[in-house]
């Protein structure tokens, strides 16, 4: 057969990977990047584990309970596929990696959070690929990497690493200090991110309240953010009460689309405690800083979470939690217990609450909360609102108010058939008709109306 009419071999199928995702937001970002990766080395995405030659567990190894999902992940992935490839990726391949190597035998390799960009090596590796795939593509720009928010939303990671050093917490020891991207990067991933429809921004990191770079600091970065044009949402996540920045309540004041929403992880009220933790607030300084939110944006949620069970807690220190968190009557409010992590200084603290104490603890937290999110929902009927639609379930469309953080938070439930026009990912005008449980029951309007 002349070399002209020979039939050319076919490209080679590429090889797949999935990703079981573990952790926080920052996590998720992690995982989008590893995607990204991938992707331009010519790997592709299963729909399933199913249809993957390689697994890639993203871990978190934050608090044991945490670590214990994510190995457990691993054991299980293992069960059920003997003859395939698993990844133990993430924070806890990261802190972990010489105990994990010698334990964990399930585990095909270990990949932890310095490098996200060698992902594709070390897949290659597991992969037993050692030329680079015909189907090799340029790597994508940051904005352009695959998502794993629902329809849109997109995580913005604004920083890497945490200096705050609060003595329960293990983040630097697996993140290391703090460090921030420059302003006009961060710009072109939120130019990027809103030229492909994205329709909320959430700016995260483990302390966006101590963002700088060069010269400018959060209030610069956001300012920055509102000079892009179009309609959208900016929502902050996590920012320290130590570290929480008036001016950022002038933005809000000036341009609603920066969304009167705060994540401010004030943990403890007891001021032995909050020392012990290294925290340099008060109580006291907390409901102030609480009030003046609140006066200066009538609109504004704010999101909490409280420590139970630190070293030394006492009866005492915990009814102050408890008439902390009457006055302060956070709208929502995430509790964890403590969770002794070697190499952090209040591993070796005397004082050990038991697990029971500390579980009990926060089951009256919860339940007292319960109460609190219903009446500060309350507040939200009869109000023409906008709401970012992401899902059609049976004949329901699922979505979110300013008032819900992704993931987290209630939810926006609208009943009835579908209609014209409405897509997951659009922002939409609607008015509240009710709350049924943590969530508010909408019903669609218009004209367009803006948050708050």
């Amino acid at each position: 057969m002349s070399p002209a009419l020979r039939p050319e071999a076919p490209e080679p199928r590429a090889v797949r990977y999935y990703i079981d995702l573990f952790g926080c937001a920052k996590n998720q970002v992690d995982a989008e990047r590893m995607m990204s990766f991938l992707d331009g080395a010519g790997w592709s995405p299963a729909g399933g584990a199913d249809d993957a030659e390689l697994i890639i567990v993203n871990s978190c190894g934050f608090i044991e309970a945490a670590k214990r999902e994510s190995i457990n992940a691993v054991l299980a992935w293992r069960r059920l596929y003997p003859g395939k490839k698993i990844l133990l990726a993430g924070c806890l391949a990261q802190r972990y990696a010489k105990e994990l190597s010698e334990s964990l035998p399930e585990a095909d390799g270990l990949f932890g959070v310095d490098d996200i960009s060698g992902i594709a090596a070390m897949a290659n590796s597991l992969a037993a690929k050692k030329n680079p795939p015909r189907a090799k593509r340029s790597p994508v720009p940051f904005s352009s990497r695959p998502l794993l928010s629902l329809p849109g939303s997109a995580y913005v990671k604004i920083s890497e690493g945490c200096g705050n050093r609060c003595a329960y917490c293990a983040i630097p020891l697996i993140r290391g200090p703090l460090r921030c991207r420059s302003v006009p990067d961060i710009l072109e991933e939120c130019r990027g991110l809103l030229e492909r429809g994205i329709r909320e921004l959430c700016i995260i990191g483990q302390d966006i309240g101590s963002y700088a770079s060069g010269s400018s600091g959060l209030p610069e970065l956001l300012g920055a953010i509102a000079g892009l044009p179009g309609r959208f949402w900016v929502r902050l996540l996590y920012m320290h009460p130590d570290h929480f920045l008036l001016p950022v309540l002038d933005l809000m004041e000036r341009d609603p689309r920066f969304l009167p929403y705060f994540d401010i992880p004030f943990q403890h009220a007891s001021q032995k405690i909050l020392s012990a933790m290294n925290r340099r607030g008060t109580s006291e300084k907390y409901l102030e800083l609480a009030e003046t939110v609140r006066k200066r944006l009538p609109a504004s949620v704010i999101r909490s979470t409280f420590l139970l069970g630190f070293p030394g807690e006492t009866e005492e220190d915990f009814s102050s939690l408890l008439d902390f968190q009457e006055k302060l009557s956070p709208d929502w409010l995430g509790c964890i217990t403590f969770s002794r992590e070697e190499g952090t200084p209040a591993y070796a603290m005397k004082g050990r609450v038991p697990k029971k104490t500390a579980a009990a603890r926060k089951r009256e937290i919860e339940e007292r909360q319960t109460a609190i999110t219903g009446k500060r929902m309350d507040r939200f009927t009869g109000r023409e609102l906008d709401v970012l639609l992401e899902e059609r379930i049976d004949n329901y469309w699922l979505g979110r108010l300013y008032c819900h953080a992704p993931e987290v938070d209630g939810a926006a439930v609208i009943a009835g058939p579908e209609r014209p026009g409405v897509k997951a990912g659009e922002i939409a005008p609607c008015r509240v008709i009710a709350r049924r449980g943590f969530d508010l029951e909408i019903q669609l309007t218009e004209p367009f109306s803006k948050p708050g």
